[in-house]
């Protein structure tokens, strides 16, 4: 599991991921700042755009404000002059009249006792006294005799929707009741100054107990546009702020709040998104962090191309040039690289000298070892020509005695003579001096010497198991004269089974495992025992064994006598026994890979 996630983490040993990991770093501290300042940015544009807001919620309630403060100031205004004439109350009604109609603003003007019985008021004169004492003007009052502003649907006296305006009337100290002014809401509503581009914008008023005084569009219009679960009076007391909400049709929308006359009268002001410029805030926001990501991003991109233009791409063609000459295309030395820096030319230029260097001299050593192979080889030759004459002397010499046992000494002789030579004759024909193809060999040596038991006319089965194998010269000389001197002696006692049949005899070699050789001869003893032997024979083939640094065994089983060898093979540079070279052209070269 820690292997195939490692492996899949490889490339974070690239040079191009470290260098962007750390392009990346040096950038990060330029980003950052880059984004806290614009951040910083969007809220102060997010700012001014509230206070603009403010602003135009203020504009628009300008002209309700003015006749607002101006019914305040003729309330009050009006109450000594209804002190003087409230025992009068014609004189009063007309002075009241008088005032509405120069005004051309209010509607009505009247003075209201606390019992509620008006007698005082700019109604026409059959209307009065009018009684409006169970109103629920005249009870708020009551309950709290203080300057205030509210809103009537239906006016006692016009019987329209109005706004009033009612200022406490005091003689000393003693409170009499309350002058009263009414505007209309139509005439309110007029000054709502909407300017250019607010579309969509609603302002209404409201009183300190939180009751809607003038709103823009119908009663449903301006209750869908406030803010769902927030109370009016709840808004009080906070002086100019701006809030986003959802409102009671749903939509998101931003509030603004500011104060009309302070303490009585606020106005609201209910701006959808696009007007208000939300939209424009979380695009700041957003802009504020994705300028940042991409100039980090854009920044990373061109230093990563400069990087790989003056540095990746050459290495690049630098680590191919070294491969392709590691593998042996050493034609000519690679070019050095032109266009590359001056410290990466450098290294192109010393590699470039490097492979002259190694190519020169590995001619000369190929020429050096190409004549010393002719010499040896030639050598190899002689001493083959010369055993091929001593074992032909021999032969000339054993046909000139007639004693049986002094030929056969002569023939063994021979017999072990012409076996160096041909081990001679091999080692000459080899292509590679350092590796022997021993299976060859005992196959031509025992070819030879059963050349030589058929032609007396004898009747043997030779079966062969021999293995390609290849040795070093200083074991194959060994093995095939061990070889030799065993298949020599099996030769000799190979006698016919007690079953029937020609003798036989049965040489095998093998690599049971890596590393390891196993020689076996046998041969059949019918019902003779063979014994183990004591001559020259016998004595060579423990002199070769140990040569061979192996264990030698032999074994008698009915009908057969066994000998066999297990030794070491020498790891050779050409053999079956070497690992083959492992040459990798990946663009990816893993740990441990060998060139």
């Amino acid at each position: 599991m820690l292997k195939r996630i490692s492996e899949r983490l490889d490339f974070t040993r690239r040079l191009g991921f470290r260098l962007g990991a750390l392009l990346s770093v040096a950038i990060l501290p330029i980003g950052l700042i880059s984004l806290a300042q614009n951040l910083h940015l969007a809220r102060e544009a997010e700012r001014s755009a509230e206070i603009a807001l403010l602003g135009r919620t203020a504009s628009a309630a300008a002209g309700e404000r003015a006749l607002l403060q101006s019914a305040l100031g003729s309330a009050d205004a009006l109450g000594p002059a209804v002190l003087e004439s409230l025992d009068r109350p014609v004189v009063c009604s007309d002075l009241l009249r008088n005032f509405v109609q120069r005004s051309g603003t209010y509607r009505q003007a009247a003075f209201v006792p606390l019992d509620g019985l008006i007698e005082c008021g700019s109604a026409p004169a059959d209307m009065l006294p009018l009684d409006i004492s169970e109103t629920q003007l005249v009870q708020q009052f009551r309950l709290a005799p203080m300057t205030a502003v509210t809103a009537l649907l239906r006016g006692p006296i016009s019987q329209q929707p109005v706004v009033v305006v009612l200022q406490p009337l005091y003689r000393d100290r003693d409170l009499l009741g309350f002058t009263a002014v009414s505007l209309t809401q139509e005439l309110l509503r007029s000054t709502h100054a909407m300017e250019f581009g607010t579309e969509g914008a609603r302002v209404l008023t409201f009183n300190n107990l939180g009751e809607i005084l003038n709103a823009d569009g119908s009663a449903e219009d301006h209750q869908a546009l406030l803010p769902q679960g927030v109370s009016l009076v709840s808004l009080l007391g906070g002086g100019e702020t701006t809030f986003r909400a959802v409102a009671n049709n749903g939509e998101a929308r931003v509030f603004t709040v500011v104060p009309v006359v302070p303490g009585l009268v606020y106005a609201l002001g209910s701006w959808s998104p696009r007007t208000a410029g939300v939209g424009l805030f979380q695009l700041s926001r957003f802009g504020a962090v994705l300028l940042p990501a991409a100039l980090w991003v854009v920044s990373l991109a061109v230093a990563y191309f400069a990087v790989f233009r003056l540095v990746l791409r050459h290495i690049t063609v630098l680590r191919g040039q070294m491969r392709r000459f590691a593998i042996g295309t050493r034609d000519t030395a690679p070019p050095v690289l032109e266009d590359a820096p001056t410290e990466i030319a450098d290294v192109s230029q010393t590699f470039h000298n490097m492979a002259r260097i190694l190519i020169r001299d590995e001619e000369a050593m190929e020429q050096a070892v190409a004549e010393k192979t002719v010499l040896l080889k030639e050598v190899h030759h002689r001493v083959k020509n010369n055993l091929q004459l001593i074992a032909s002397i021999i032969n000339m010499q054993s046909r000139l005695i007639d004693d049986p046992d002094a030929k056969r000494v002569l023939r063994s002789v021979q017999d072990r003579v012409a076996a160096l030579a041909t081990i001679y004759r091999n080692l000459y024909q080899a292509e590679q001096l350092d590796a022997v193809e021993a299976d060859q060999l005992i196959s031509d040596i025992i070819a030879q010497l059963t050349s030589v038991s058929q032609g007396g006319n004898r009747d043997l089965r030779v079966d062969m198991n021999i293995q390609p194998l290849t040795m070093l010269p200083d074991q194959a000389v060994p093995l095939t004269l061990l070889a030799t001197e065993a298949y020599t002696n099996a030769l000799k006692y190979a006698n016919t089974p007690a079953e029937g049949g020609s003798p036989w005899v049965r040489v095998s070699l093998t690599a049971p495992e890596p590393g390891r050789g196993l020689l076996q001869i046998e041969n059949s003893t019918g019902n003779r025992p063979q014994g183990g032997g004591t001559g020259l024979g016998s004595q060579l083939i423990e002199a070769f064994a140990m040569q061979l640094e192996g264990d030698i065994s032999t074994s008698t089983e009915p009908g057969l006598y066994r000998l066999s060898l297990a030794f070491k093979l020498s790891e050779t540079s050409h053999g079956s026994s070497a690992s083959p070279r492992q040459v990798v052209l990946t663009s990816a070269a893993r740990a441990g890979s060998r060139h």
